[in-house]
């Protein structure tokens, strides 16, 4: 006989059984309560789910609204390729088709993120409680295609033009929170 994968209830008439619409498996009322849209299985109103599935479109659902719309704006940094002492004032984007760090300046560089290997994020204003702490700029180690070796970037976040420099935080803390 049919059970509920999450309470192994026993199904009959009075216990229905209902699908998750993001994982598809069957659970109880109780287990597959949770309403939530699904944009991306082009479910635009809220649809039944488990608890599991809810928290993973949740998570999908603020990052779409919020970090790629921030990240794809883009931002303003000072940039410094390796060990170099020069940086370049440039802005920072994600690609439309999400699969480019751009970066335009004088210079044009196109990152490809799945050549990205580490993001470090740098703050400052740091606390011994952690608190009080905001971005100010971020290191990036990733492959040039062709080459084995990681290139580093740093972005540093300008100083000079204050409307900017929360914009950079946001695209910075966007960066973070997708990285992780």
């Amino acid at each position: 006989c049919p059970r509920c994968m999450q309470c192994d209830t026993k199904f009959d008439f009075i216990t229905r059984k209902h699908h998750c619409r993001r994982c598809g498996k069957c659970f109880c009322d109780k287990c597959c309560s949770k309403k939530v849209p699904l944009p991306r299985m082009c479910f635009v109103d809220p649809v039944r789910q488990c608890a599991e599935c809810a928290l993973i479109s949740q998570k999908e659902t603020e990052f779409y609204d919020k970090q790629l719309k921030v990240l794809m704006n883009g931002a303003t940094f000072f940039v410094t390729l390796g060990t170099s002492d020069k940086s370049e004032l440039m802005v920072c984007r994600l690609s439309n088709n999400q699969r480019y760090l751009v970066l335009d300046g004088d210079s044009h560089y196109e990152i490809e993120i799945i050549q990205i290997s580490t993001v470090q994020i740098l703050t400052e204003g740091f606390t011994p409680g952690g608190g009080n702490t905001r971005a100010i700029g971020m290191i990036l180690q990733y492959k040039v295609p062709g080459s084995e070796e990681l290139t580093q970037m740093k972005l540093t976040a300008s100083e000079d033009f204050s409307c900017n420099k929360k914009l950079s935080a946001s695209w910075l803390a966007a960066m973070h929170k997708v990285s992780k």
